[in-house]
């Protein structure tokens, strides 16, 4: 834990740093990569919606004491009643059992209603059955959709008029669209059962993603600011700074936030069965997992990319990249390592035009060496000051 900690403090500094930004072209085919895989998986199998999107019939078994190949009992009882149909057949808890099917007559439902009592050995009583209507999961897709436009619309309007550009918002809005483009691609491969629940939990992934990013794109802010200002950075290596810095915060918030998620999903599955939190706990624990994915290597890289075209930008890039081959032929020049910081001469150092008159006169006079032996670290004195009033005999004073 030190040693990431010791990371952090490195990272920070700048003593340490990961060319993220500079890079961002691999991140870019990483992410092409993983949302074809998703865009395959949502055209090619599409997704699992539950049975409040498409509507049917739900029958509970509780107080089920023989747990045993249940599965295929129950699929066996409904293929009699329901010959044809896709049953859904899961396990709620240490008793229960749940089935899934399509719409159902009455007379049917009832039928097997009491075929599912007889199989398990439970009182008719015990055995449930309802009728869901897919009419309640078009409304919830419906306001969810809604919510989701006006959402985007609000947080691109804050973030352009926070960050004085409309370009950092733009880079978020990809991120984000990034972010449920592929939590819903990997609902779709893995044929993860699309909830109500679900939709709630794609909607929250979005406040967390733009959270992360809007903490990267502050400090990237800061950092470009500061770089324009100075001089000593391009407007890239600035932002790579930006989201060293902000690395090992992303990593630790996610990992905080990713555990108690993670814990209630694998209680929901192992234990509990299928509901409400394990459906929520999937999109959560996803949409975490690739937002913090997104405002590291997404985002800030795809910011750069669109400002770089920029002539104030380009500009600057050009008079650092200027101001750096100064230094080295300057240090190349004096034959000594370059003794500069953020492109200021330092005391020790000597302008072109006093070696000029130094050579032209003849060697300059050392300064007087300390008694240890070592050389002053002090500017060389030119011939010309050795002749000053101070050098001159001393008179004796009129009595």
């Amino acid at each position: 834990m030190s040693r990431f900690s010791q990371l952090g403090n490195d990272l920070f500094s700048g003593k340490r740093s990961y060319p993220i930004v500079h890079r961002r072209r691999f991140w870019y085919i990483v992410s092409g990569v993983l949302m074809a895989l998703s865009l395959v998986g949502l055209l090619g199998q599409g997704l699992n919606f539950g049975i409040e999107f498409r509507g049917g019939s739900e029958l509970r078994v509780s107080q089920v004491q023989d747990l045993d190949s249940y599965e295929q009992r129950a699929n066996e009882v409904m293929n009699e009643v329901a010959s044809g149909g896709t049953h859904s057949i899961t396990r709620i808890g240490d008793s229960t059992i749940r089935v899934q099917t399509g719409e159902l007559s009455n007379q049917d439902a009832e039928t097997a209603r009491l075929d599912l009592a007889d199989e398990f050995g439970v009182p008719a009583e015990d055995v449930t059955s309802s009728f869901v209507g897919p009419s309640w999961g078009e409304t919830v897709t419906q306001r969810a959709l809604i919510a989701l436009a006006v959402f985007l619309a609000l947080v691109a309007l804050v973030l352009t008029f926070y960050f004085q550009t409309w370009k950092m918002a733009a880079a978020a809005m990809v991120a984000l669209v990034h972010d449920v483009i592929f939590t819903v691609g990997v609902y779709a491969l893995l044929g993860i059962e699309v909830s109500p629940a679900s939709v709630i939990g794609f909607l929250t992934i979005l406040g967390y993603s733009i959270y992360d990013t809007i903490v990267v794109f502050d400090k990237v802010r800061e950092n470009t600011e500061h770089a324009m200002d100075t001089g000593r950075q391009t407007f890239a290596e600035a932002a790579n700074l930006a989201v060293n810095q902000t690395l090992v915060r992303s990593i630790n918030t996610s990992i905080v936030a990713l555990l108690p998620v993670g814990v209630i999903l694998l209680v929901g599955l192992t234990i509990i069965g299928p509901g409400t939190l394990v459906d929520l706990s999937w999109a959560l624990f996803i949409g975490i997992a690739v937002g913090t994915f997104s405002s590291i290597f997404i985002a800030t890289p795809l910011l750069v990319t669109m400002r770089q075209g920029e002539l104030g930008i380009r500009k600057h890039d050009t008079q650092v990249a200027k101001r750096r081959a100064r230094q080295e032929t300057r240090g190349a020049r004096v034959g000594e390592p370059e003794d500069v910081v953020g492109g200021e001469q330092l005391d020790g150092e000597e302008d072109d035009d006093t070696q000029a008159q130094t050579a032209a006169v003849g060697a300059p006079t050392q300064v007087r060496q300390p008694s240890s032996g070592q050389p002053s670290p002090g500017r060389q004195l030119h011939p010309y000051a050795q002749r000053g009033p101070r050098n001159q005999p001393k008179r004796k004073r009129r009595s």
